[in-house]
């Protein structure tokens, strides 16, 4: 039989002794004078450092207990319940109130986060939070960063799909991950990908609003045109009338059918998200800097014929031709029959075309970026779908030549995911990488939601892919790359097309060409004027967070801000996958010292402290055993 070390004969001791302690007054007299003998001749041999002795007396205790202490099932299941309770009490603490560790789910990060990176979360990056309750018993704003990244919950917030379960018992909202962008008071206008905007105080913010090292981040200011409409349950005379346009969760446009049969629009922006004292916003293309943005797709020159009321012959050959949608508008307000089968009116919107040659297609596919996808069976599907819908589903695109696994392209990068979200990049030979014009139209019509839906097929469609056009310094960008430069002889004759549309329009309703305005700044200083006037006003104790991922990404442009309670936290550090984004986030750097993490590690030492204290108390020898 194995020898018991000092160290196990002292478990064996205060093991007993605690049991003792509880069950004595239920033993007989001889029982409790033999255990008590027992324990005594124990202690006397630990402390003597006698180890031969001890191992003698901690095996006859060991018989003694289960003779007389031995648990019933009755205490060994109480004591179970009572321990796991304990310790789901102790992680709930920790979770919500110290640190804990976070996956990401979605892709609405890249590149600074990806589908299954694993993150350690301080949750004392700007207050004490309250447990399972959305508030915090201490809350210092000014911890709070502009372009840092934030943790917060669903709780009492418009987001879809926000329940979940915590340790499989009880029931949550989930959280979420996005970079923390307008604080309470800041005004924001949306130029070229970038955010220019002031604070509370009118100081220019914009530099913080576009670090150098978050370059490669672009930010748009809407996910679609009219994406979140609010219409009537009923329709009154066949017309489903009024309807509201959202952005960022806020009504900004109504359209409505008059008594007497006129289609109108008006702009109905609410004050709490305008500066106060600015004119209201007249235009729709005004709001927030929309009119610099336009939604994209690429078309065949037969799609442009059949699908499209442009007239082909008024455009130069290409190869593919880019179609964009551009300058929301309340003014040329039509009524349409939606997807849902409605009878409703409808925002205006301008469209025009860019022949794009093949150095165009191949300067995108060098730039192309997807979601990430799984590949099975030569159909392809978003990553996160459920697999089993694969065989029967018919909106999945078709990669035939591709071998089953899970990919995604980032800026012309194509990879291959493997075990727990490890990405391996693939070699040239890849077929993801064969060019070809309808491999490039698949990709990028496509690439992000993987449903032929999107795919374009019918004229009016109201479903596109969340791909954007915008201009920067005169070059128009797609991808986040400049694939017309200001020179190109394509983009030139594109905006003399575009200006010779605006001379020939209707003076009572003109066409507003797709070009640069430039960015929202007088003699190169910040034009306030123009912030102030069109731009959104964060209101108080409210925060705008956007995914670095625009196109992939469900943030305030969908559910609208963040209250102020609702924030939990920030990422510490990125632990895996193994690689060079292994280590601290791209994002400015929280102070390790500040107040609500003061707070938290003095509560946590006090209980250490305090808890340590009890253990010797109860546990030094030598113990007493009157």
């Amino acid at each position: 039989m194995k020898t018991y070390s000092l160290k196990k004969c002292k478990h064996i001791l205060r093991h007993t002794y605690h049991r003792f302690q509880k069950k004595k007054k239920k033993l007989t007299q001889e029982a409790r004078t033999t255990l008590q003998e027992a324990l005594a001749s124990l202690q006397n041999e630990i402390m003597n450092k006698d180890q031969a002795k001890a191992d003698a007396a901690a095996k006859r205790i060991e018989s003694l207990f289960s003779m007389h202490l031995k648990k019933s099932g009755w205490e060994q299941g109480k004591e179970l319940v009572f321990a796991l309770a304990f310790a789901l009490f102790i992680a709930i603490l920790v979770r919500q109130m110290w640190f804990e560790f976070y996956e990401i789910p979605s892709g609405s990060m890249r590149p600074t986060f990806k589908e299954q990176d694993r993150l350690a979360v301080s949750k004392t990056a700007f207050g004490v939070n309250m447990p399972l309750h959305p508030d915090e018993f201490y809350f210092d704003p000014d911890l709070v960063k502009r372009n840092g990244i934030v943790i917060f919950t669903g709780e009492n917030m418009d987001i879809r799909d926000v329940d979940t379960m915590y340790f499989y018992l009880f029931p949550g909202k989930k959280q979420y991950v996005k970079r923390m962008i307008g604080k309470p008071g800041d005004i924001i206008y949306f130029y070229g990908g970038k955010i220019y905007g002031i604070d509370s105080h009118g100081n220019d913010i914009s530099a913080s609003l576009q670090q150098e090292s978050l370059s490669q981040i672009e930010h748009i200011p809407f996910i679609d045109f009219d994406r979140k409409l609010v219409a009537p349950h009923n329709p009154v005379g066949g017309v489903y009338s009024p309807v509201f346009i959202y952005q960022m969760n806020e009504p900004v446009v109504k359209l409505s059918v008059t008594s007497t049969n006129q289609v109108q629009g008006e702009m109905v922006v609410p004050p709490q998200i305008h500066a106060a004292g600015a004119p209201p916003i007249a235009n729709y293309g005004d709001l927030w800097g929309f009119k610099n943005f336009g939604m994209v797709r690429l078309l065949t020159r037969e799609q442009v014929k059949t699908l499209t009321d442009q007239i082909v012959a008024e455009l130069e050959d290409g190869v593919l031709y880019l179609e964009i949608r551009h300058h929301p508008s309340i003014t040329n307000v039509k009524m349409v029959r939606d997807e849902l089968g409605r009878l409703r009116p409808s925002i205006g919107l301008s469209s025009s075309f860019i022949p794009l040659q093949e150095k165009h297609l191949k300067e995108i596919m060098r730039n192309m970026y997807t979601a990430r996808f799984e590949v099975q069976g030569g159909k392809a599907y978003r990553y996160g779908m459920d697999s089993n819908t694969v065989a029967s589903s018919i909106v999945f695109p078709k990669l035939s030549d591709v071998p089953d696994g899970c990919y995604e392209f980032y800026h012309g990068k194509a990879s291959q995911i493997k075990w727990q979200g490890i990405s391996v990049e693939l070699p040239e030979t890849n077929p993801l990488y064969r060019y070809s014009p309808a491999n490039v139209q698949l990709l990028f019509d496509v690439g992000i939601e993987w449903d032929t839906r999107f795919w374009p097929h019918v004229k009016n469609q109201r479903l596109v892919p969340d791909r954007y056009t915008y201009f920067r310094d005169g070059d128009l960008y797609l991808l986040g790359a400049p694939i017309l430069k200001k020179d190109d002889e394509t983009l030139i004759k594109f905006l003399a097309r575009e200006r010779k549309r605006a001379e020939a329009s209707n003076p009572q309703n003109p066409y507003l060409p797709f070009e640069d305005l430039g960015p929202p700044l007088k003699n190169g200083q910040l034009d306030v004027d123009l912030i102030r006037q069109n731009g959104i006003l964060i209101p108080d104790k409210m925060y705008l967070v956007l995914g670095d991922n625009h196109a992939m990404s469900g943030d305030s442009r969908e559910f609208g801000f963040v209250p102020q309670q609702n924030l939990r936290g920030a990422p510490d550090f990125i632990f895996w996958p193994p690689g060079s984004r292994w280590g601290f986030p791209n994002q400015p750097a929280y102070p390790f010292f500040n107040g609500p993490r003061a707070i938290v590690w003095l509560i946590a030492g006090i209980c250490i402290f305090f808890s340590t204290l009890h253990w010797r108390k109860k546990n030094s020898l030598p113990l007493k055993f009157d």
